[in-house]
């Protein structure tokens, strides 16, 4: 090999770190914002998880009694106009009972607990202290609370889109007048951490021999979006 040929080659070996270096140069700088968009709206649909729990050294008697409470609850919220798709049976379940083991001795089973727990929407919320009454006068001692949402959440959920839209185009604008530079094209976005609705929680024991008392107030649909723009040049 000749001294031109190796300085040639030796040349090339250097200059090849510098090809990613120059294009990594080139890359156009990015703005990552995001953006949050909320919108609060009337309810007008509660979910309310209820059930009964019985006791009873037989496990037939146990849920016995407690089925025959469960169908004077659904009985009752039919004849209220609770429609048979907005109640469903969430849980069923039959568990012993067992004796104190303090002392020592060997565990026994003493009796049952038969527990059925029901789903409930009630689609108007005129109706629902009544509602709460009604399965607590027909045996209902298990309560797992209330959840207040709207039967059409998509017109509001584009609605709060629309604002972490604008709200993360704003956020956008505002770093690059701050960086002196102009805002380029977009160049990505997702959505991410959609948020619907809160629920209200309530304890059974709250519950008065009159009508339950309930204030339903609002509900808040939550979207977020991220954007990555360019750089313009």
């Amino acid at each position: 090999m000749t001294k031109i040929m190796r300085v040639a080659m030796l040349a090339m070996v250097l200059a090849a770190p510098a090809l990613p270096l120059a294009a990594e140069d080139n890359k156009p700088g990015r703005i990552s914002v995001t953006g949050e968009g909320m919108v609060a709206a009337e309810p007008d649909m509660a979910t309310i998880t209820l059930g009964v729990t019985n006791e009873d050294r037989e496990a037939q008697k146990a849920m016995a009694a407690t089925s025959e409470a469960v169908r004077r609850i659904l009985d009752r919220m039919a004849a209220m106009g609770i429609e048979p798709r907005d109640m469903q049976t969430r849980n069923l379940s039959l568990s012993p009972r067992w004796s104190d083991r303090s002392s020592g001795g060997r565990a026994k089973i003493i009796g049952f607990e038969a527990s059925n727990m029901v789903m409930v929407r009630v689609r108007d919320l005129s109706a629902l202290g009544g509602i709460l009454d009604a399965v607590i006068t027909d045996g209902a001692n298990n309560f797992n609370g209330l959840q207040f949402s709207v039967q059409e959440p998509e017109p509001l959920m584009s609605e709060a889109r629309k604002q972490a839209v604008a709200d993360a185009m704003a956020r956008a604008g505002e770093l690059a007048e701050a960086a002196g530079v102009t805002l380029g094209p977009l160049i990505e976005m997702s959505e991410h951490g959609i948020a619907r609705p809160r629920g209200m929680a309530m304890e059974m024991a709250a519950a008065r021999a009159d009508a339950v008392p309930v204030a339903a107030g609002e509900v808040s649909l939550q979207a977020n979006v991220s954007m990555v723009f360019a750089i313009a040049e």
